[in-house]
């Protein structure tokens, strides 16, 4: 058997293709839905991004994963909800004048996105994993949103808050489905200041036994 020692050779191809899903990865980052400029977003896109959402790793092959996309007025719906959601805890902390000011705010908030994605666990009754292992897999399908989002510059938040949770309750959840929040999805100024967030080095995350 002849065992070559050359070193394998990669194509300058396949090396910017690295490099292009390397600054995809790191300049992925939170958009707030009221940092978007109204513009929607092509049907063939959205149904890009969610498509790519399916394609996450999943035990199993479980895909516990469900999405409601609310658009037009479902965002004036979910705006009027989130501000009388958190009406009492905002007159509670605040003076009157700023409790209305965030009231205000928070009802217009989602205005600006193409749309809000909803994200539904779906636990497989047949198949018995742990319920870690089925939100990991759906966060992955939520992170194959966002990095397809970043590579078409269009902005997304997550979004866990309990009114974002408590929403999506609303829209017919089966007993083994549970809500895990609202994607904000939308364009953003091409003047958005980056991300200043810095990452702790990978040498001090990662420990090597050889």
């Amino acid at each position: 058997m002849n065992i070559s020692t050359k070193p394998s050779k990669i194509k300058m191809s396949d090396f910017t293709n690295s490099q292009k899903i390397s600054k995809i990865i790191r300049n992925r980052r939170s958009v707030y839905a009221d940092e978007f400029e109204k513009q929607n977003i092509p049907d063939d896109l959205l149904n890009e991004i969610l498509t790519n959402a399916i394609y996450a790793p999943t035990h199993k092959m479980t895909e516990p994963w469900r999405f409601i996309v609310f658009k037009d007025r479902y965002l004036e719906q979910l705006g009027s909800f989130l501000a009388e959601y958190y009406k009492d805890f905002y007159f509670e902390k605040f003076s009157a004048e700023e409790a209305l000011e965030k009231y205000n705010q928070l009802k217009e908030y989602p205005l600006n996105s193409a749309c809000v994605i909803g994200v539904v666990l779906v636990r497989n009754l047949k198949i018995n994993l742990p319920e870690w292992e089925e939100v990991a897999a759906v966060s992955s399908a939520v992170q194959n949103m966002a990095l397809t989002c970043t590579a078409h510059n269009i902005g997304n938040y997550w979004s866990t808050s309990a009114g974002a949770v408590d929403y999506l309750k609303q829209f017919g959840l089966a007993e083994n489905e549970q809500s895990l929040g609202l994607i904000y999805v939308g364009y953003y100024p091409e003047d958005i200041e980056p991300s200043r967030k810095k990452r702790t080095p990978i040498s001090n995350k990662v420990t090597y036994f050889q």
